[in-house]
């Protein structure tokens, strides 16, 4: 009965992944925050900074980069020290 809850924590994400996963929900949170920051005049007016560089081109590729980092952080396997092995 013991090993099997031991095997039970072997497929739990170890609390480096869960902040790998955190600093890429940070880097998505600053991507949107990039695309929503800037002037709003309302929707009668027409507002040219919403075809910005940084809204078209930088801010997709950083909330990019984030959902990139939230999978490797899913998919790293930390290293175990040997004592915890055996």
């Amino acid at each position: 009965m013991n090993n099997n809850n031991e095997d039970n924590l072997n497929f739990r994400l170890a609390r480096k992944n869960i902040w790998l996963m955190g600093i890429g929900v940070l880097i998505i949170v600053v991507g949107l925050a990039l695309m929503l920051i800037g002037n709003n005049s309302g929707p009668d007016t027409f507002e040219p900074d919403i075809f910005s560089f940084r809204r078209i081109v930088i801010a997709p590729m950083v909330v990019f980069f984030g959902f990139l980092s939230i999978i490797v952080a899913i998919c790293y396997s930390p290293k175990q020290n040997k004592e915890n092995k055996e």
